[in-house]
């Protein structure tokens, strides 16, 4: 699996201008102009299916960033994502005969429940090629609106190629997913419904529409809308640092294919871009942005914040991109619109993405700190914490297991109030004797070993191991410090905090049997829900000495 987002989490790559637009190319059967293709959105059959999403303005987000953020809420569709709208359209221009046949195409996203809730619609049967590796869930949902699935391969690749070899076996049609101007100009209603409601928010002002990009249908349909209406809109086209394909082709000023693409934002991960969708993007977009992981995470939970409604990491993108071209331009009273291009999240990502928001967001700072191993020196470097400036920090995360008799190196989380935080931090504790890394941008650091509490150690001897309850409020933690007796070392110290009222802990006490009655009336006078754990085979089989 690619891993490209841990360089650009360190250098974040740059908003690349595109290059002065050509002059006019005659239309043709692919040169289609933006007045040619304007006659193809007014005219594009979409609405049998496709709904008039909402543009709602996004009010908490718009307030922090003092520029107006306008949401395009095509999560709203029946299929969740923008793609019915070109899939249906191109199907709907098909001939009789063609219908009766039947359409193909190759997909494992929004793309295949689009042609099959189209193909529903039309009255004519679509096969759908998907990777062996397609989620159930998706087969199911394609299933679900009568078209015939067949699994191919190991990934869109080898399911693209087979689907070709069926469309002449079986005398089908392939619908493509974003290469073909009926598909485009199905795309392209987005932004003529944008421009229309408007005048419903009160005003028409609007200075950029930020497009997330995978093979380029929607920005080509959309940019070549604006281009035509409202030319003095600028168009921003969005891509994932680690699937950057149009990007990367409109620099080089040819069509580049990438060796691999990164699966966070699978609705995006295309290698290659389409010939027109090219052609469209190098001549009419204004300018490309590129977005890493957390700052997605972060977008999705700036969408969530405003609408109560979770998008796939693709519909996050436009949000993103948003944040990014404001804190680079320093913009202020502009007016942005963002395409919500789809919702298709899989409930079990949502664990990763609301690890990474916060980080995302800067709003969480990681750091590997050093301490003496010695009692009290735990307590010590918590009241460092507690008295940083800018005001007190809560710790987010905690984790820490006895491995030296001199040091101890703890991982540990804390909140920020605003970014670059993390540096001055991390200083601070170092003038107080804590040696510290700042990790808020490590890779390897957020999503591995935060999850990883050591091992077996020689020098955790006498140790219980206790899971605490303990309430989510400052202070909670000195109290359990503070009551501790001396002669009681720490060994082991798990803490994540996962935004409920109360937080879930792991402790290892040494603690000598001599003083076990005491250790009784400790916990007993705490009152923090707790469960010993010294028993359990887990803890023998993977940290007890």
């Amino acid at each position: 699996m690619p891993t490209h987002t841990s360089t650009a989490a360190k250098t974040p790559a740059k908003a690349h201008p595109a290059p002065a637009r050509k002059p006019g190319i005659k239309a043709g059967n692919k040169n289609l102009q933006p007045a040619d293709y304007l006659k193809k959105i007014l005219t594009a059959r979409v609405y049998d299916v496709a709904v008039e999403s909402a543009l709602e303005k996004a009010k908490t987000l718009s307030a922090r960033l003092k520029n107006t953020v306008l949401l395009k809420r095509e999560d709203q569709q029946p299929v969740f994502s923008f793609k019915l709208r070109g899939a249906y359209n191109k199907m709907a221009h098909l001939s009789a005969a063609q219908l009766k046949k039947g359409v193909i195409c190759a997909s494992a996203g929004n793309h295949a429940q689009g042609v099959a809730m189209s193909a529903q619609k039309l009255g004519t049967r679509a096969v759908v090629v998907m990777p062996t590796t397609t989620p159930q869930l998706k087969i199911d949902a394609v299933k679900s609106w009568g078209a015939e699935v067949v699994l191919h391969g190991d990934s869109y690749s080898d399911a693209y190629s087979h689907s070709l070899l069926l469309e002449k076996k079986r005398g089908l049609t392939f619908v493509h997913p974003f290469d073909d101007p009926d598909v485009i100009a199905g795309q392209g209603t987005i932004a003529m419904e944008i421009l229309m409601q408007l005048q419903s928010l009160g005003s028409s002002r609007l200075d950029a529409v930020f497009v997330a990009i995978g093979g380029g249908g929607l920005i080509s349909g959309v940019a070549n809308y604006i281009k035509a209406v409202r030319p003095e809109i600028r168009v921003i086209g969005v891509q994932m640092n680690d699937s950057d394909a149009m990007m990367q082709s409109v620099s080089a000023s040819k069509r580049v294919t990438l060796n691999d693409v990164g699966l966070f934002s699978d609705g995006t991960a295309v290698k290659l871009v389409g010939e027109e969708t090219y052609r469209i993007s190098r001549e009419l977009v204004d300018e490309f942005i590129s977005v890493d992981t957390d700052a997605v995470c972060a977008a999705i939970k700036d969408v969530f914040v405003d609408t109560r409604s979770i998008v796939e990491p693709a519909g996050a993108l436009a949000v993103a991109a948003i944040k990014k071209y404001v804190a680079t331009n320093k913009t202020q009273g502009e007016t942005y619109a963002a395409i919500l291009c789809g919702a298709n999240m899989n409930f079990d990502r949502l664990r990763f993405v609301a690890e990474r928001a916060e980080v995302g967001e800067e709003r969480e700072a990681l750091f590997a700190v050093t301490i003496p191993e010695e009692r009290g020196s735990f307590r010590r470097f918590c009241e460092v914490i507690g008295d940083l400036p800018g005001g007190p920090r809560s710790v987010t995360e905690f984790n820490y297991r006895i491995s030296d008799d001199a040091r101890a190196h703890v991982f540990v989380g804390l909140t920020t109030s605003a970014k670059g935080e993390s540096t001055k931090i991390a200083a601070n504790f170092t003038r107080h004797g804590f040696k510290a890394l700042d990790l808020t941008h490590d890779e390897l650091a957020k999503e591995h070993i935060r999850h990883m509490v050591g091992g077996h150690s020689a020098l955790s001897k006498n140790e219980r191991l206790l899971r605490f309850v303990f309430p989510e409020r400052p202070g909670a933690l000195m109290k359990f410090l503070s009551s501790m007796q001396p002669g009681w070392n720490i060994s082991l110290f798990h803490y994540r905090n996962q935004g409920a009222d109360y937080g879930r802990i792991l402790v290892g006490l040494q603690v000598p049997k001599a003083d076990n009655k005491a250790f009784k009336s400790f916990l007993d006078t705490m009152g923090y829900p707790h469960v010993e754990e010294t028993d359990n085979p887990v803890y023998r089989l993977f940290l007890q000495s």
